[in-house]
């Protein structure tokens, strides 16, 4: 993976990660670095699933690898934030 590879995913990851910390009700109990951390996983995973699924590359936008990527970073928000509540 080349640096531009790298810093997009990033990017992406912060998006991703912002979009589904506000899909979640409620207050979350975790810092922007989680959110950030989340989104990117998020964002990895949600893609690999998308191109098993066959949807990952269409013509125009995304918006089923996008929506499977807010997903996920909206129940990786989740689970950290009851997983912080408990500790």
């Amino acid at each position: 993976m080349e640096i531009s590879g790298i810093i997009t995913a990033i990017i992406f990851g912060i998006i991703i990660g912002v979009l589904g910390r506000l899909v979640v009700p409620g207050r979350q109990r975790i810092g922007v670095l989680w959110t950030i951390a989340v989104g990117i996983v998020a964002a990895l995973i949600g893609t690999a699933l998308a191109s098993a699924l066959g949807v990952g590359d269409t013509d125009g936008p995304d918006w089923i690898e996008w929506l499977i990527q807010i997903g996920l970073a909206a129940v990786g928000v989740v689970a950290l934030d009851r997983a912080k509540g408990r500790g």
